[in-house]
């Protein structure tokens, strides 16, 4: 008997980043070597999407074209559980916190209203079937200066900092992280990057292999 594919479940993983050009650092942490899906790999803080998250009033609305980007996929109630599990992953992964309200302590609650009009939606990655663990990401970006807090997190992500282009090159590093955040240069090195109809690649597995698709 054919064994089972499983159903890839939402996730949503945000990319904070400070400076530019040479200058450019990325948030990045270790997924400890006994997780069973990508131990040891350095990646952006994110995870799977809660039923809470679609519970949560937000601060602020996605930006109308980031929502326009989503909701190509999602409705616009799934759209937005998926931008709250982002900055919601963030904040417990980093103690990193993009939200109006105050937090108590490391917990986060339904009245923190996080701000979702301070992300941008740029890359989704659908993991390949036959594997322990399956995921729908979506990948967003803010800038550092929009989250608060102390750079600490719940111990999910090991080794947390800032980590430059050339310090990034060193790392053991999926190749999805990588093409993810070579999207991401290309998307903040555009001169109108906020267009609705900006394509979104897909990273899918099709026919035996990897292929980057317009969503």
């Amino acid at each position: 008997m054919a064994e089972k594919t499983l159903r890839p479940k939402d996730a949503a993983t945000l990319l904070l980043y400070r400076g530019g050009g040479d200058d450019l650092r990325v948030l990045l942490g270790q997924r400890h070597h006994g997780h069973i899906f990508m131990p040891n790999a350095y990646v952006f803080p994110g995870g799977r999407v809660n039923p809470a998250d679609s519970r949560v009033a937000p601060e602020s609305p996605l930006r109308a074209d980031v929502a326009a980007r989503l909701e190509r996929a999602a409705t616009p109630a799934r759209a937005r559980a998926i931008a709250v599990a982002a900055i919601r992953e963030t904040y417990e992964e980093t103690g990193l916190l993009i939200a109006a309200g105050e937090n108590n302590g490391s917990e986060w609650h339904a009245k923190i209203g996080p701000r979702l009009g301070a992300i941008d939606y740029f890359f989704r990655a659908i993991t390949p079937p036959n594997r322990v663990r399956r995921f729908d990401a979506r990948f967003f970006f803010a800038e550092a200066s929009a989250a608060r807090g102390d750079l600490a997190g719940d111990g999910e992500l090991q080794n947390l900092g800032w980590f430059s282009l050339p310090e990034i090159r060193d790392l053991e590093m999926s190749g999805i992280t990588r093409i993810a955040l070579a999207e991401f240069r290309r998307v903040i090195a555009d001169p109108n990057p906020r267009g609705s109809d900006r394509p979104i690649p897909v990273s899918r597995f099709i026919r035996g292999r990897y292929q980057i698709t317009p969503e």
